[in-house]
């Protein structure tokens, strides 16, 4: 498969994958070798050093875009959002609490005669 740069509206990505020059850019913030890339993200190294060449010719733009989603991550999520999130991560804890109250109990083997 020859390794290219398309954008279908997501940003600059890896031909055949869902991975944008942005993700590269993560790895290669951390100091991570192309080979190292292209195994954690199960790509071929030749898709990588694509991204990297799309990434230096690019240069301007692609640090552009990338610091606002980094200031847009920072922001963190709106309120109402974020009381979504707790409300769903309350409910959640309870949820577990009940099983494994149930669990420990023993009545999570009344209808499973193997464990009876």
């Amino acid at each position: 498969m020859h390794a290219a740069i398309i954008d279908r509206g997501r940003g600059p990505e890896i031909a055949g994958t869902r991975i944008t020059v942005y993700d590269i850019l993560d790895y290669l913030n951390e100091g991570r070798h192309h080979t190292a890339i292209a195994m954690a993200l199960r790509i071929s190294s030749a898709q990588v050093q694509v991204a990297i060449q799309y990434i230096e010719e690019h240069k301007n733009e692609v640090l552009a875009e990338y610091q606002k989603m980094l200031d847009r991550e920072a922001q963190g999520n709106p309120p109402e959002i974020q009381a979504k999130l707790q409300s769903a991560h309350a409910k959640l804890q309870a949820l577990l609490a009940n099983h494994r109250r149930d669990y420990n109990s023993g009545s999570n083997n009344a209808g499973n005669p193997s464990r009876q």
